[in-house]
């Protein structure tokens, strides 16, 4: 990339790869690849997806030059567009088993497909690791053996932002969420959460634009007529971007708490540009604040390969590879059952910290950041922001139980 030489590119490859817990000094893998099936939404979600798969690559890379998994099998993950529909990706996850002879698959976007994916793995006992959908469904009501989940669901990132509400006194919010499963799971979240934070809070006004298609002005307009004094927003993409600009216009945000989430990720944060509102209670992803050294040595390593600052799905991505990767070392087998039982309560040290996928659920303590949205020159970001670590908002082990028996 402009500005590096090879040497220096293969220096921050190796420190990135050091950072995340790969052994120097081995040969590069040799022989017969272990590939994983991922599949996921890179057209409909080019904004996330495709640094995710970035970051994968880049992984799979210092994974590989490494030694391997497996005693020295090269790590190759197998890119397929899910179509950002559940009938697709059924097919595609069918091909990527069948002709690509991929060993388990991962990845999806949104969260029907994401369910879609996960009832197809059940049916046909494989492993699927679950990275983006962030529906509770996944590991509760409809959670089966075969599907894992790594990012912290709704539930999670709605708990770190209601408890982020603490001490307010918004009594009167608002919802505004798309109109499919990872909206109505989140808005359903919110109800169930926000009186926990600020007792005698009064839902006024809900609006369930369809994803990708919301009419912002009238949008806007019906939160305004119901004079909330908080709102709850799960918008995000160019929805995010078009309720933001209508709701500046009209001064919807002025003087009102909002939480929101997944506004504080690059992706969402940049296309809003000078447009960022201020004071948003957000969950997102201050790169460029967080100071550990695995996390700078990624970062360095990312910037040189792809000459761009990394996204939230990069973070995911590259996280994703180091799990895969130590559930294969771990379990030392591609067969099915063994993996399955391999990642149960698996610890995996990340860039991120220690992941553990906890067994009773199958849901990855993953965390994310907490902060508020503030304009620095003509972008976005966050202050006062603190990682959250998932284990800490994750579902109560009683009520997992109750939900999966019924599963």
């Amino acid at each position: 990339m402009a500005g590096f030489t090879f040497s220096r590119r293969a220096t921050l490859l190796a420190g990135a790869g050091l950072a995340a817990g790969l052994r120097p000094g081995l040969a590069p893998a040799q022989g017969a690849p272990v590939k994983v099936g991922e599949l996921n939404s890179y057209s409909r979600m080019a904004a996330f997806s495709v640094p995710y798969r970035n970051a994968i690559q880049l992984a799979v890379d210092q994974i590989n030059q490494a030694g391997g998994v497996m005693g020295g099998r090269p790590l190759e993950f197998v890119f397929r567009d899910d179509g950002s529909t559940p009938g697709d990706a059924v097919r595609v996850a069918e091909d990527l088993l069948t002709r690509e002879n991929c060993v388990f698959l991962a990845g999806t976007f949104l969260s029907n497909v994401g369910l879609a994916v996960s009832d197809f793995a059940n049916q046909r006992k494989k492993l699927f690791l679950a990275t983006e959908p962030l529906t509770d469904a996944l590991t509760m009501a409809q959670g089966n053996r075969y599907t894992f989940r790594l990012r912290p669901s709704t539930y999670m990132q709605t708990r770190m932002l209601t408890e982020a509400a603490r001490g307010k006194t918004a009594k009167r919010w608002a919802i505004v969420a798309p109109n499919y499963e990872y909206g109505q799971s989140a808005a359903a979240n919110f109800k169930r959460l926000i009186g926990e934070s600020i007792p005698g809070v009064e839902i006024v006004a809900e609006q369930y634009p369809a994803l990708g298609r919301v009419d912002a002005g009238a949008t806007v307009g019906a939160l305004a007529q119901s004079r909330p004094d908080g709102i709850f927003n799960v918008l995000f993409g160019a929805d995010l971007t078009a309720f933001v600009r209508e709701g500046n216009t009209r001064g919807l945000f002025e003087r009102r708490l909002v939480l929101s989430m997944l506004t504080g990720e690059p992706e969402y944060m940049i296309p809003l540009g000078d447009e960022c509102p201020d004071g948003w209670i957000v969950t997102g992803y201050p790169w460029e604040q967080i100071q550990e050294a695995p996390h700078k040595a990624y970062i360095e390593a990312y910037r040189a390969r792809f000459n761009d600052t990394p996204r939230k799905g990069s973070l995911l991505g590259y996280v994703t590879a180091q799990v895969v990767a130590n559930l294969l070392n771990k379990a030392n087998t591609t067969e099915t059952e063994a993996l399955v039982d391999a990642f149960r309560d698996l610890r995996t040290d990340t860039v991120v910290g220690p992941v553990l996928m906890r067994g009773l659920d199958q849901q990855g303590t993953m965390g994310t950041w907490v902060g508020e949205t503030v304009l620095r020159g003509r972008t976005g970001t966050m202050r006062n922001a603190r990682y959250a670590d998932g284990a800490d908002y994750m579902f109560p082990e009683a009520e997992v139980r109750a939900a999966r028996r019924s599963a």
